[in-house]
């Protein structure tokens, strides 16, 4: 990581106090293989001021970032539901598919809070699924869990 302080006149963005560059390196794994490898630098500007966070407290502000939102939901809705290769353009059809994609999510969640399945994790789950179960996940009355 490499950081930069400046004021927000020279860099011409209110309120930013510091540039940060990043140097990635990503692994895509499928099946515990490397199948493609990238490297890029990815740029951050933050209001903090340059003595106020050491360089490690920074970095891992960026990876809680990350952890919370792409390597959270949205990439189980890419990697598990194709959401990025969807072809609904439409507004009103894609909001439709991401409402039931975080619906599967979280009736797997819920499943797996409440001990009702085995499986780890959520292609597993996809995976061990009859037409049968999936239908009962979405026509079950709701338990009561009082």
């Amino acid at each position: 990581m490499q950081r930069v302080g400046l004021s927000p006149e020279e860099a011409g963005l209110c309120g930013c106090w510091q540039f940060i560059a990043v140097w990635r390196e990503r692994k895509e794994l499928r099946q515990g293989r490397v199948t493609e490898e990238s490297e890029e630098y990815s740029f951050y500007c933050t209001s903090a001021a340059p003595k106020q966070y050491s360089a490690g407290q920074l970095l891992q502000s960026i990876r809680d970032h990350w952890s919370g939102s792409e390597n959270g939901s949205h990439y189980r809705r890419d990697v598990s539901l194709g959401e990025d290769a969807s072809r609904i353009s439409g507004r009103n059809g894609a909001f439709v598919m991401a409402t039931l994609r975080n619906l599967l999510l979280g009736l797997f969640e819920l499943q797996k809070h409440r001990g009702q399945t085995k499986a780890s994790t959520f292609p597993g789950w996809q995976r061990k699924l009859t037409d049968t179960d999936k239908l009962q996940l979405i026509t079950r009355t709701p338990m009561n869990t009082g």
